[in-house]
């Protein structure tokens, strides 16, 4: 299901001053339709593509992972000003998903860690304040709350590789219906790895999911239809998956790394 079906801005956003208000993104924006479930921003570092997916979390208010709420956290302060001032139009609006930046599955992985070992230590203090059936209920709710969060993300998320990490979060955390801002969530999956979140992508949007997804990834962007627009120019267009530099860079390079390697 396309639950997003439009983004576009307020006419007063040209008007606005200072950064992300000066990108040529911005500056040039046209309205974006989203005609498949599953659509990639695709350009260069510094072309807009995470600004725009990190607006577009905070207009929603989308919760994120890893992070803090998009209301407070201070590095997401522009995005908050872009967000205000889009324009999204729905199809159906979904108050499922999550926002998610790369960088930010590893404080996700190190707050899980603290949170199991905190309700251990609270069901180990037990012992000393409470006897019999009050030590039962006070121990019970502890280990409880600590064994779902086990079950639901693994014992210790480092003790796995960041990729397999990274998939199983995936896999905890996506539910049908949902909409999915994902930000270069390719970074610590290997190719092998992201040929399964693929995977798990078809999968749910089987279930009514959509994901709008910023990234450099060849693999990602193959996914069968999906919608691609190109940040590299502006207004930003949608663009054909062999039209993308980075498609064609990586396929040009595997055919011949010597042409390349030869002038380092």
């Amino acid at each position: 299901m396309i639950h997003l079906q439009t983004i576009n801005l307020k006419p007063s956003a040209k008007k606005q001053s200072g950064f992300p208000f000066t990108l040529p993104l911005v500056q040039n924006f046209g309205e974006l339709e989203l005609r498949s479930p599953v659509t990639f921003f695709v350009g260069e570092n510094g072309s807009g593509k995470s600004t725009l997916i990190e607006s577009i979390a905070a207009a929603i208010n989308l919760p994120t992972v890893g992070g803090e709420d998009i209301a407070r956290d201070k590095s997401l302060n522009n995005a908050r000003a872009l967000g205000k001032q889009l324009k999204l139009g729905w199809q159906h609006k979904t108050h499922r998903g999550f926002f998610l930046r790369a960088e930010d599955f590893f404080n996700f992985a190190k707050r899980l860690q603290t949170m199991q070992a905190e309700l251990q230590e609270m069901a180990d203090e037990f012992e000393n304040e409470y006897t019999g059936y009050a030590l039962g209920l006070a121990k019970g709710a502890a280990l409880g709350q600590r064994q779902a969060l086990i079950e639901r993300y693994g014992e210790d998320l480092d003790a796995n590789s960041h990729g397999e990490s990274f998939l199983k979060l995936f896999q905890s955390r996506f539910v049908p219906g949902g909409l999915y801002l994902l930000d270069e969530p390719e970074a610590p999956l290997s190719p092998q790895r992201q040929l399964a979140l693929l995977s798990m992508m078809k999968e749910m949007v089987g279930e009514d999911a959509q994901f709008i997804i910023a990234t450099h990834s060849p693999i990602l962007m193959a996914y069968p239809e999906a919608q691609i627009f190109s940040f590299d120019s502006h207004p930003v267009s949608e663009t054909a998956y062999d039209e993308v530099e980075h498609v064609s860079l990586t396929r040009q390079f595997l055919n011949s790394p010597n042409s390349f390697l030869r002038h380092l």
